[in-house]
């Protein structure tokens, strides 16, 4: 089977990119008033090139990004991805233990760094690093040349002599011209942070960006001059592709969201920005779902009017409206990815024709693997295998029985950085990368049950997802979150709850074993014998989760 494949040289796209969108508005940060156009973008980035050229960086060499989202913060990305060189994007969450081990593992010659966290790091700890820049100021933090180099200071002090003398009439979108890269040469060094692991550095090369960019422009995700709100983490795949490399292939204006989203901040941000495109991940939806609209349908007045038929149309579709509207109004769709999406706010989204689509993927792929339009969409899918992909399930009937999801092609990683056991164990020699979820596969379209290092194997040899449990308890009075895990020989259900709800409700936190007693038993009534729960274990503390706002489910087995 011969695969599609999107062009491999995409810094070209972004060289075009720059230059025919010259004028519009590019970049900014959220409440501020500063826009960069695509202009003032490749103008900052040239400068950054020189740094870079001056300070003796090759192709190749590792530059780290550590802080959150921020205009600033993709200048550089895009700096240093242009220039050849990899970019090593550390996620903000990372403590600083941790991502002094990513800057050593990945030995970066350089570190950009927000001028706050660099406090709490040990320059002395880092003996690779040859210089730490700030984030926000590019002044030099910390400075480490080795003999005969020169000093990070000094090449900062005579940069802008340096940029009038290589540009003397000055820097016009004529400039912007970016080199031929090998396709299989590593771009972007991605440390990942998942629910079942620790973290690895992810190799995504040159040709990986491209499957993912090239397959955004193609479905027109963004396009020259439409809007786009980024709030999920950069650092991280999913972001980074969709809120950021796409959008800047194409010439769309990106606002950049460096806040944690709350969903009561996002909402204001997506009613000022009105984006043309939304980049989700579950949670956000969920908690707008629990939160506004389940108190809305559950009431026995509102019961009984969408007990009536014709009637309940007409209120859904006040509810969608209204939903459609708290996103900003002016979007095609809204991509939900990154993580399971609940199976009732799926079903009631699709009962309402909320416009929304379930994509899939993983930072071993860039991240992505499958996605549909949502007017294509299939509920309880992720979407259509891409056209630059294959996959296939490992299963004797992989159309009905459950089997480990594997997939190849463009957007399929190089391997884990300096670490070719783990990387022999999850990409076979035919070139298949074993992705650790389980799923079925049905005319291209692909559907998610479960993770393969989750699945539990009850006493009778059943598969047990826990995900599908999980998904069911959420949905019940005064739960919050929940896990499911094994203890001893059954199945125990740990339960952060829904506070919040209580307190509205005027629920006194005494009721709370009665209340999870309660819906324990309810649970058992819908789901397979051996999936039943013995015990409900609360806890006091929110799950500690991934970027992705997945829970860090290791934590907890």
């Amino acid at each position: 089977m011969k695969l599609s494949q999107y062009p491999d040289n995409i810094l070209e796209i972004y060289q075009d990119s720059f230059r025919e969108s010259w004028d519009l508005p590019a970049l900014t940060d959220f409440g501020s008033d500063e826009v960069m156009t695509y202009g003032d973008l490749a103008r900052r980035i040239a400068r950054v090139h020189l740094f870079y050229k001056q300070m003796g960086i090759s192709p190749g060499d590792k530059v780290a990004l550590l802080g959150k989202n921020s205009s600033t913060w993709v200048m550089f990305f895009m700096a240093t991805v242009t220039y050849g060189a990899t970019i090593v994007p550390i996620l903000a969450d990372f403590n600083s233990h941790d991502s002094q081990h990513i800057i050593n593992h990945s030995e970066a010659t350089l570190l950009i760094v927000s001028q706050s966290a660099w406090e709490t790091y040990d320059f002395d700890q880092m003996p690779m690093l040859r210089g730490v820049l700030s984030l926000e100021t590019r002044q030099v933090l910390a400075e480490r040349p080795g003999e005969g180099e020169p000093s990070p200071r000094r090449v900062i002090r005579n940069l802008t002599r340096k940029f009038r003398g290589v540009y003397p009439d000055g820097f016009s979108r004529k400039d912007v011209v970016y080199p031929e890269v090998d396709k299989d040469a590593t771009a972007i060094l991605n440390y990942t942070s998942g629910t079942t692991g620790f973290s690895k550095g992810v190799m995504l090369t040159y040709g990986n960006i491209a499957g993912n960019v090239g397959f955004g422009i193609q479905s027109r995700l963004h396009y020259q001059g439409s809007r786009a709100l980024s709030f999920l983490p950069l650092a991280h795949a999913y972001g980074c592709a969709f809120d950021m490399l796409v959008p800047l292939a194409t010439g769309s204006f990106i606002t950049v969201f460096g806040k944690t989203p709350t969903p009561k901040l996002l909402l204001k941000a997506l009613a000022q920005v009105r984006p043309n495109l939304v980049i989700c991940v579950p949670l956000i939806l969920e908690k707008i779902y629990r939160k506004q609209i389940v108190p809305m349908i559950t009431s026995r007045a509102m019961r009984w009017v969408l007990a009536v038929p014709l009637v309940d149309r007409a209120i859904y579709a006040k509810i969608r409206n209204k939903l459609v509207e708290a996103f900003g109004g002016e979007f095609e769709e809204v991509i939900i990815g990154g993580a399971p999406l609940n199976s009732e706010v799926e079903e009631f989204l699709h009962k309402i024709k909320f416009p929304f689509t379930v994509g899939y993927g993983m930072t071993e792929c860039g991240p992505l693997i499958s996605y549909t339009p949502w007017r294509q969409f299939i509920p309880t899918s992720c979407g259509h295998v891409l056209p630059n992909m294959e996959a296939k399930i490992v299963s004797d009937d992989p159309a009905n029985i459950p089997g480990e999801i594997c997939v190849r092609g463009q957007n399929r990683m190089k391997g884990y950085y300096k670490n070719p056991d783990v990387t022999a164990a999850t990409i076979d020699e035919e070139g298949w990368l074993h992705t650790g979820d389980m799923g079925t596969l049905s005319d291209g379209t692909l559907f998610i049950r479960g993770r393969y290092k989750t699945m539990i194997l009850s006493a009778s040899g059943q598969n047990i997802y826990p995900e599908e449990i999980e998904a069911k308890l959420n949905n019940m009075p005064y739960v919050g979150e929940s896990l499911v895990v094994e203890r001893g020989k059954g199945l125990t259900a740990i339960v952060y709850p829904d506070y919040e709800r209580m307190d509205a409700d005027n629920v006194d936190s005494s009721r709370l074993p009665e209340l999870m007693e309660q819906n324990r038993l309810e649970l058992n009534t819908l789901v397979a014998p051996y999936e039943k729960i013995d015990h409900v274990q609360l806890i006091p503390h929110e799950f500690e989760k991934t970027p992705k706002k997945s829970i860090k489910r290791y934590l907890y087995s």
